[in-house]
């Protein structure tokens, strides 16, 4: 079955792609604690920061459609402007992610229970302020930290980047044993 031309898919067509006799290659860009927590069946684990380090090498082993799936779809755009950058046209995103394809309904492999990327972020950067605000009580100058924090909260906002998220991604909890290139390029080449 070919993937229609547009970007964005919705859950329906991916399910109904998933069971056609020329199924498209899932991506999954999220981190690894991500993908361990819920995923579609079949799916490789790709994270962005890897795709991004290592898409050549990638791309040489897709050569059939690709749908890319992250939490709400804003890592799977960035890692089709890099896939779509090296020369693959066949890149497709799932809309809404694995977000919208769990509340439609369609089943997840579940493991290990982990916290969203975007939940650590607001975690992280929430206690930040909290803790400059209360500080700056003893030591004025704390506020300028929550302003900061701010400050890159709107610039992620406009630039749909997050360092503080590829920061918390590198952590040992969202790593993920064997997601490294070459692991990913055997699953790749294997299937």
């Amino acid at each position: 079955m070919t993937i229609p031309m547009t970007a964005v898919i919705d859950s329906q067509n991916l399910s109904d792609m998933l069971g056609s006799s020329n199924p498209p290659r899932v991506l999954d860009v999220r981190t690894p604690a991500e993908f361990e927590t819920a995923h579609i069946a079949g799916a490789y684990n790709v994270p962005l920061d890897l795709l991004r380090e290592h898409r050549d090498e990638i791309v040489r082993h897709l050569d059939e459609d690709v749908v890319l799936v992250c939490r709400s779809g804003q890592r799977a755009a960035q890692a089709e402007e890099t896939l779509r950058n090296a020369g693959l046209s066949n890149v497709h995103i799932l809309g809404g992610g694995i977000t919208a394809w769990e509340a439609h309904g369609f089943a997840v492999n579940r493991g290990t229970q982990r916290w969203d990327l975007e939940r650590q972020v607001r975690l992280v950067a929430g206690s930040i302020v909290l803790s400059s605000i209360l500080g700056s009580i003893a030591a004025p100058r704390l506020k300028w930290v929550a302003g900061a924090v701010g400050g890159g909260l709107t610039f992620a906002a406009l630039s749909n980047t997050c360092a503080m998220g590829m920061l918390l991604s590198k952590l040992p909890y969202n790593r993920g044993a064997g997601c490294d290139a070459q692991s990913i390029v055997a699953q790749l080449v294997s299937a």
